[in-house]
């Protein structure tokens, strides 16, 4: 079963509590505080996988919770952080903020394109402050710690776009589903009755001789007065908003006593009903059924009255026109791409840069003044201008002198 639509209610890990303990150990009488601070928690993550295929794993499973992180020890210990909740979702998953006590629409809050991306959707609770945070030099033993802070938490929807390069479009029993068996190796159900098609199908068209491929998305059929939720209504025709070429397959031949132009007609007026921007993508019509009778005469009325839209002539039955209509698909969608890329690199054309003007000669150096340098003023005479000795010091330059004489004196040897 083909789940595109799921109901969450996600929690964010609380932070862990932190820690109010002291060091103790042997000839260490004041260790003073050792407590270590609590873990963070767990984020809750959107990651992109390309290997999922739809929600079908959160149709019943719907509380997803983060674990909370670690308390903080002693030994300044800090907590373990708590692992993150990893959601997995398929490429052009949407996810919606609701509140279910407030009237307002819900809030677009992220969209996953690409492998690989990751989305935190909320954050885990900070880890509480261990007492070694609160010492200080008139707090030397502080026995105060923070608890952690709570996780994020609240519901989201997850709608699914599927992204395909190809979106088929039509009425029931006009040939979408034996297209697809016969262009891909995916495998809806057919059968000679309205409403085979109750899910999408997204199907693969390989082209070995270029190693490349094309996703092909087959939609549930649509009937006049789907946009007043009639038959399936709109519920599907978001899986082809991202579509580079929408392909209108229509029973040309009219076996279930049906006009194929209204059939045209009705289609495009569905499709702008539901987003106008669809009947603005570029669209290529496929007329199935041309081994019935009534399919030339059907056709050459078709041509008659559009003359612009393309249109390829198929028989789902005999196979006729589909290794065309493969070559035809590689060829509008490479054309499509191209027109794209171009248009996105005329929007990020730099401006020119200006000219650049000769060099101008550079001016000779001026020449420097001599450096003045300021020279100190000489003292005059002075000598004169010393003090004179006082008598305590003669007397002490005295002693000096009689006691070097003595000491010679003492030192001369005898005759």
């Amino acid at each position: 079963m083909f789940v595109d639509e799921a109901r969450v209610q996600l929690k964010a890990g609380d932070g862990g509590n932190g820690c109010s303990s002291f060091r103790r150990e042997k000839f260490i009488p004041f260790g003073g505080p050792n407590g270590g601070d609590g873990g963070k928690g767990g984020d809750v993550v959107i990651l992109g996988d390309e290997n999922t295929g739809d929600l079908t794993a959160y149709q019943f499973q719907r509380h997803h919770r983060a674990q909370r992180g670690e308390n903080g020890r002693s030994r300044d210990q800090s907590g373990a952080a708590g692992p993150d909740c990893v959601l997995k979702v398929p490429l052009g998953t949407i996810v919606f903020q609701e509140d279910p006590l407030s009237d307002e629409p819900a809030r677009q809050v992220a969209e996953v394109l690409n492998h690989g991306d990751r989305v935190v959707l909320l954050e885990g609770g900070r880890g509480g402050m261990g007492n070694i945070h609160f010492k200080s030099s008139v707090n030397r033993a502080p026995r105060e710690c923070t608890p952690g802070t709570e996780g994020g938490s609240g519901e989201y929807a997850l709608v699914l776009k599927t992204i395909a390069d190809i979106g088929m479009v039509g009425f029931p029993n006009a040939g979408k589903s034996s297209l697809v068996n016969l262009l891909t190796m995916a495998r809806p159900t057919i059968a000679p009755y309205p409403f085979t098609t109750i899910n999408p199908h997204v199907g693969v068209i390989h082209y070995p001789e270029r190693f490349e491929r094309l996703t092909l998305a087959d939609i549930p059929g649509l009937i006049e007065g789907a946009s007043e939720d009639k038959g399936l209504g709109h519920r599907f025709l978001r899986h082809i908003e991202r579509c580079g070429l929408l392909c209108l397959i229509l029973d040309m031949a009219g076996t279930d006593q049906r006009d194929p132009l209204k059939d045209y007609e009705h289609l495009l007026l569905e499709l702008k009903a539901y987003n106008p921007a669809l009947v603005k993508k570029p669209r290529l019509v496929v007329a199935n059924k041309s081994d019935e009778e009534t399919f030339a005469k059907n056709l050459a009325r078709f041509k008659k009255k559009f003359t612009t839209i393309p249109v390829h002539a198929l028989s789902c039955l005999t196979e006729e026109g589909l290794p065309e209509l493969k070559k035809l698909f590689w060829k509008t969608i490479s054309a499509a791409k191209a027109r794209a890329e171009k248009k996105a690199a005329a929007g990020k054309v730099p401006a020119p840069a200006p000219a650049l003007e000769a060099p101008a000669e550079p001016a000779p150096p001026k020449p420097r003044a001599p450096r003045k340098v300021a020279k100190a003023p000489v003292k005059a005479n002075s000598r004169k201008n010393s003090k004179a000795p006082t008598a305590a010091a003669l007397r002490k330059i005295e002693t000096l002198a009689a006691r070097k004489a003595a000491r010679k004196a003492a030192s001369r040897p005898t005759a």
